[in-house]
């Protein structure tokens, strides 16, 4: 079970949060795309799992919104449904071949990772060590190391979202790897580790699953550095596809071949507790729709920057 919050915000500042807990249903990037192309399914719903009795609901991600209907807000079947976002799921087609992808970039796409790479490459001495593992071994040695980068990223600080140092998951990712499921990388300056990518398998796909460097490195953009030596190995390994996963980012749009426009999408049961959260949240949502075309007016302006100000 996980935890999705409703939020009362105005642009990126959020004044309250209304938490729910939530069965996950994740759609893959190829049930994602399967389901886009499949008309026959007329906007249904994927399967949804037996709902934990302690839960309030599920979130459903990766929805494509060209089978979705306008959903949110309105109770539809057995439940109350809320829009919690909406996105492009990026991803690389790597059958085309790594001359098509980068024939693919925009002029300035290139620019940009050649002149981070020369920037980088310079203050390592004038080579990149970049470390690549796949075996159990290889990623035994690689767990520790990724790990005490992720306790200094912003992912692991803001999100609890760096590479996980569980012992269950780390022999589940020893497992996988035994599978030939895994793929990893480290990005080392001068000796020193700057950055890390940690990729899962799902059949012909490889996830975008955990990334972060030491923000000692920032300006030197390992990151992106690191992500673009990792595409040009997996143009010649056995997948077919890279995926950014959920959520959007210049670095993901830059980078993608392609990409399906998807909304993630909560269903809550039709209490009278879930009706009002949504009620109000919907309510707050229109009011600032209405108050940013207001003050746009002569007359309201400078009451909207005494407010901004205020805040």
């Amino acid at each position: 079970m996980t935890t999705a919050a409703l939020r009362l915000q105005i642009g990126a500042r959020t004044f309250a949060t209304i938490p729910r807990r939530l069965t996950r249903v994740a759609l893959s990037l190829d049930q994602a795309l399967d389901q886009a192309l499949d008309r026959k399914l007329g906007g249904a719903l994927p399967p949804l799992p037996p709902l934990d009795p302690a839960a309030h609901g599920y979130l459903v991600t990766s929805l494509p919104q060209a089978l979705a209907p306008d959903w949110p807000g309105v109770l539809f079947e057995r439940w109350v449904i809320f829009e919690r976002q909406r996105y492009t799921r990026y991803y690389v087609d790597l059958a085309a071949g790594e001359a098509a992808w980068r024939d693919g970039l925009s002029r300035q796409a290139r620019s940009t990772m050649k002149r981070k790479a020369k920037k980088l490459a310079a203050e390592s001495g004038g080579a990149l060590d970049i470390r690549r593992f796949r075996s159990a071994a290889d990623l035994a040695a690689f767990h520790p190391v990724a790990r005490r980068l992720a306790e200094r990223t912003y992912q692991e600080r803001l999100m609890g979202a760096g590479i996980p140092d569980d012992p269950a998951w780390v022999r589940a990712m020893l497992a996988q790897a035994g599978e030939d499921r895994v793929r990893a990388w480290l990005l080392y300056v001068s000796d020193t580790p700057a950055a890390y990518l940690w990729c899962g398998a799902d059949g012909g796909t490889l996830r975008y699953d955990y990334v972060g460097h030491d923000p000692a490195f920032a300006a030197l953009s390992p990151g992106s550095v690191l992500m673009e030596a990792a595409l040009g190995d997996l143009f010649a390994d056995r997948f077919a596809r890279f995926d950014f996963t959920e959520g959007e980012g210049q670095h993901k749009r830059g980078m993608a071949t392609g990409g399906v426009a998807c909304r993630d999408l909560l269903l809550l049961r039709p209490s009278l507790a879930n009706r009002g959260a949504v009620a109000l949240v919907g309510g707050f949502d229109s009011a600032m729709r209405v108050a940013k075309r207001l003050s746009g007016t002569p007359l309201l302006r400078g009451v909207a920057r005494r407010i901004r100000r205020a805040g």
